[in-house]
Order: structure tokens, then C-alpha cells, then sequence
């Protein structure tokens, strides 16, 4: 009777395990990823190295908002961070380092860390339309125009090579911070 009882215990954890593990994968798989920041064109909002957690199910049942953070696909091996700027219909331009999207100005406190620290006291982003840099007047139906935090050295929406993002190869925003542990927190 001993053994019997010792084999339904064992049946218990290995099945309890089972779920754990079928659970976890679940979750990783289909609600969130974790990815590793490279490079510096977030900063200061992320360094190089820190580990986000990408939340996959909020996008599906919700519209992208104007400076989500969102992780998209490039090709098979690369994805990029970047930021929300425009939204479908949105006419976005720059001009003397102010941010407007459809002619109203629009705050960044994002960047004003990094615009204290520039050296040469000129602008951290440099003056463009949509017009000049993308041939369009505005935001494509079905697409994003996205820009890293740290614009002197972002490879973003401003490059014909990244252009508009299509909402169909966007991970999901990026809503926390993991890792390491001194930045853990959620994103505002």
C-alpha cells in the first residue's frame, strides 16, 4: 500500500510540474517576451544590455497609442525598440527641436535629459517632414512612424531602410523593465 500511494504522489508532481512547465511556456510564447536592449539609440530610456518584457496580448485588443513603446521585427535575427510617434493620418515635422504632429506641439519629456547633456548645444533632433524623409504627407493607414529616444544615433523611421512600421510585424509594447535589477519598473 505504500508503494501505491508513494506512485499517485509521484504521478501528482510530475503532473503538477507538467502544468507549470505547459503554463510557462504558454505565457512566454504567446503573452510575453523578454528581450534584450542592444545598442544606444533608446537611450536614456534604456541602456544597452537591460532585459524588457514585451507584453504580445495588449496590442491585439488594443489600438497603438501616440509614444508606446513597441518592439518590431526586421528580419529573422533582428528586432528594434523604438517609440510611437505617428499614428495612422498623423502629418508629423520637426522644427527647432519641438516635436508636431498634425501642427500641434507635442511635449517629450522623454528626451530632456539627453538635451541637457548635448555638448555642442545644438538640437538632438534635426528639422524634417514626413515629405522630405519619406516621400508621404502623412502616417500610411495600417503603419507607424516610429523614432529612438536617443535620435543623433537611432536607425528608425527617418531611414528609407526602416520607413513606416506596418502594424503587422509589431512584437508588442513594451510595458516593464527586468533587468537589472536597479531599473526594474514598469514603462510609463
Amino acid at each position: 500500500m505504500k508503494t501505491k500511494n508513494g506512485k499517485n504522489e509521484l504521478r501528482e508532481w510530475v503532473g503538477a510540474i507538467g502544468v507549470a512547465v505547459l503554463l510557462a511556456f504558454g505565457i512566454r510564447f504567446f503573452l510575453f517576451i523578454p528581450i534584450e536592449v542592444e545598442g544606444a539609440s533608446m537611450l536614456p530610456t534604456f541602456e544597452n544590455g537591460d532585459k524588457v518584457m514585451v507584453n504580445k496580448i495588449g496590442p491585439k485588443f488594443n489600438d497603438y497609442e501616440r509614444f508606446d513603446i513597441i518592439v518590431f521585427k526586421v528580419n529573422k535575427e533582428t528586432n528594434y525598440i523604438k517609440r510611437v510617434i505617428g499614428l495612422p493620418g498623423d502629418h508629423i515635422t520637426y522644427k527647432d527641436d519641438e516635436l508636431l504632429i498634425n501642427g500641434k506641439k507635442y511635449d517629450e519629456p522623454y528626451l530632456d535629459e539627453l538635451k541637457k547633456e548635448l555638448i555642442d548645444h545644438g538640437t538632438l533632433t534635426q528639422d524634417f517632414t514626413l515629405e522630405e524623409y519619406l516621400g508621404e504627407v502623412v502616417v500610411p493607414e495600417g503603419s507607424l512612424f516610429v523614432l529612438g529616444d536617443n535620435r543623433r544615433f537611432s536607425n528608425d523611421s527617418r531611414e528609407p531602410s526602416v520607413g513606416f512600421i506596418s502594424m503587422d510585424i509589431v512584437l508588442g509594447t513594451v510595458n516593464m523593465t527586468y533587468y537589472p535589477l536597479n531599473n526594474f519598473g514598469f514603462i510609463k
